[in-house]
Parts: structure tokens; sequence; C-alpha cells
């Protein structure tokens, strides 16, 4: 039985809350949270008790270690919080944010709109809220609307927040080639028109990446050149931005310099326990956070999620607009190595590895994803069906464990009609 237990290495608590405590930025403005996040856990760790009104963890479940996400590749929203993220929040102030005056916010808002290239930028809640605050900012006056891949984020996942918070319909841009969308795709579908019977195109919303592709840098600003020429406004769900820059597609800056706003969320990839980002020129920020209000978003302390934050893209981003010295990287790398594990046993891709994710061509081999779900349990090892997401937090064992799973799933499978498979990549 697992010793139930608030964090894996009490000491760590010790040693953080003594440099914490003797910092010297240590102020009274964090003395009343560091009691609460440090002496409180100390004091159950000693007495060995789980703490109050909470269920019992165990050790693998703390801020002490990545816990269940080790095994988990179902998506990269499953990563945890990290110790040194604790240690900024007991570290951060605790002013309020509502009137713009708690310094700790103030000043990752101003760091994010420097690393983007940007005028301004806004803390949000997560990437839905930004993504529907730009929109609503953009959009001045139905009849309007968004183009957008079909396969948005926005349109899927989104709560319909584009029809209810700004009256705009949705018009569908299928890229060509299967993956992206290019501005000849653009040309096709967007609306140029004052016919009274139409909703003219007045956002071009595009995704990078989305589902694990990368929009190239060039394509990007053809599209924006258009959209400028044609007074229709750019906007970007970045919420997997840093894996595209990460891979080495392009700067922050040089993509961002495209739209005029863009959300790029800290809770995926990045680890951080909550939060997105939304920057842009400044005369539309005013108005996001004007929105941003309406719908609940205003913050009180927010220096607990901006300081979280700020360690979760300096250690796991990288610390300059390229993501110099970031983990991102290496999930790439053992996105590639799950890739050749699959082909080499006879599977397929349904598209190629650029950055963080997998994906499985099932059908062609004839495995459900219940088969993969289910074989990937037994073997300790959480998937969801064929697409697998890598982040940071993925520890080497998981691959050897994905490794057995690749195994059972196909080897029944090596033979169709007679016909033996080469691992191969195909586009859906």
């Amino acid at each position: 039985m697992s010793k139930t237990v608030y964090c894996q290495k009490p000491e760590a608590y010790l040693d953080t809350l003594s440099s914490v405590v003797c910092s010297p930025s240590f102020s009274s403005t964090s003395f009343h949270y560091t009691l609460y996040s440090f002496m409180l856990p100390i004091q159950l760790i000693m007495a060995n008790i789980p703490p109050p009104q909470a269920q019992q963890v165990t050790v693998a479940e703390s801020w002490c270690s990545p816990g269940p996400a080790a095994y988990d590749l179902r998506t990269d929203t499953i990563t945890t919080p990290t110790l040194a993220m604790l240690q900024a929040i007991a570290q951060t102030t605790l002013m309020d944010d509502v009137y713009q005056e708690d310094p700790t916010t103030n000043e990752f808002e101003k760091f994010m709109a420097d690393l983007t290239g940007k005028e301004d930028s806004l803390l949000v809640l997560s990437g839905t809220m930004g993504n529907q605050i730009a929109l609503r900012s953009l959009l001045t006056q139905p009849p309007h609307a968004v183009l957008c891949h079909p396969r948005s984020h926005i349109v899927h996942s989104e709560a319909g927040g584009v029809a209810t918070l700004s009256q705009a319909s949705v018009q569908f841009c299928i890229p060509a080639n299967g993956r992206y969308l290019t501005l000849e795709d653009i040309k096709r579908d967007v609306v140029i028109s004052n016919n009274i019977h139409v909703s003219p195109t007045r956002v071009i919303s595009l995704e990078n990446t989305l589902a694990g592709v990368i929009t190239p840098l060039e394509e990007v600003r053809r599209i924006s050149q258009f959209a400028r020429a044609n007074g229709i406004k750019m906007h970007l769900d970045g919420a997997r931005l840093w894996e595209a820059v990460a891979a080495g597609a392009g700067s922050l800056t040089d993509y961002l310099e495209c739209f005029d706003t863009a959300q790029m969320c800290f809770s995926k990839g990045l680890a951080a326990p909550i939060g997105s980002i939304l920057v842009g020129p400044k005369t539309i920020l005013e108005h996001c956070r004007w929105v941003r209000k309406s719908i609940g978003g205003g913050i009180r302390q927010a220096g607990i999620i901006a300081s979280a934050a700020r360690v979760a893209v300096e250690q796991n981003f990288g610390r300059g607009p390229s993501g110099e010295g970031g983990r991102l990287r290496d999930t790439h790398t053992k996105a590639k190595q799950i890739e050749k594990m699959w082909l080499d046993r006879g599977g397929i891709t349904s598209r190629p590895v650029e950055t963080n994710m997998v994906w499985l061509d099932l059908p062609h081999s004839g495995i459900t994803a219940d088969q993969v779900v289910r074989v990937g349990k037994e073997e300790g090892v959480k998937l969801m069906g064929g697409r697998i997401v890598v982040h940071h937090q993925v520890v080497d064992e998981a691959l050897v464990r994905l490794e057995r799973v690749f195994e059972r799933l196909l080897a029944s499978e090596k033979k169709t009609n007679g016909v033996v498979h080469e691992g191969q990549s195909v586009y859906r």
C-alpha cells in the first residue's frame, strides 16, 4: 500500500521555505500565502496525515514529481506544476489585478509583450477565454464572420462562443493539402463583399500548431498581407505556438507580427497550473480587458497565476523568443522516436510528426481506439486512441511500455489480405 503524504520529499518543502523567507525579495505581502503554502503542508507531513477536506494522495501525486503525468500520453494538458512554481507562488505579490495594482502581474504582462514583440498583453484564465475575448474585440458590428480551419478549437471546443459572445457566423476553409491553410485556400473561401445577402469575413483565425501540424511562417505572412490589404483582422489561436517555435519554424516575434491578436496557453506543454496570455496592440487590449471583466474574468490576486506562468515560460519554453534553453525540443525527439517505433512494426501514421504529437492510422491496421486504451492500461501507460501527445514530464520508461503496447497491437496485424505492410506515413 502506498504511504499517504503531502509531498514525496518533506525536506524539499523545508529547504524551499527557508530559501523563500531568507530571500531579499521576501516581503510582508507574501507572508500569509507563504504560511498557507508551506507551514500547513509541513505540519501535515510531520503528523503523517492528509490535507483537510482533500482526497489522500500518494507520493507520486505531489508538487515534487510529475506523478501520473509521467506515464500519460493522452494530452499535454495533463502536465503538473513544479516545486519551482510553488516557490514562485509563495514569493508573489498579492495585490488586486482588477485595479491593475499587482506588481507581479504587471511585470509579467510586460515581460510577455516584450517576448512576443507586441505592444501589450493581458493575462486570462484559459485559452478559450483568450480566444473569445480577442474575437469579441475584433468583431465590432454584425453581420460579420470568422474564417477558420474546420478543425479549429474555436469551433469545436469553445461552447459556441463565436456565436453567443460575438454574434458572428463561422466560415470553414478546408486546406487543399490536408494539413494547414494556404493563401490559395483563403482566397477560395473568404467573403469580401457588400452584398446584403452575405456575412463578410472580418477576421481570419489561424491555429498554430493544429493537431501538431505547423503552419509555415512564410504561408502565415502571405495570408497576413492579403488580410491587411483587404481590411480583415488576423487572430491566432497559439495555444501550442510554443511547439512550432521549438521546432525551428520561426520565433515568437516572427509569427506574431503577422497577427492583430494572439493567445498562447501556459497550462499545456509548459505545465503551469492555469492561465493563458493574450497579446496585441494596446488599444485592442484595453477593450479586451473590458470584455474579460464582462464575462467574469477579472482576477484579484493574479500574481499567484502570473508567477507560476513565468516559471513555466522561462524553464519549459526558454528565455528568448526562439525558445532558447527550453525543454520542448526534447519532446519532439521523443515523438519522432515513438513514430519510428510504430512504423518499424508495420504501422502507418496519418500525418508526419512535426512537433510533439504522433497520429496513428488505426483503421488501416484494423485496430480500434478502445483496444489502444485497454492494452495501454494493461501495460501501465495512459493512451487515448490514435493520438499520442508527448510532454516534458513523460519519462523514458513510458516509451518502453509504449513499445510493448505497439508490439501487442500490431503482432496480429502484420498482414492484411496477405500483404505485409511496410511502415509509412500517409496524409489524411
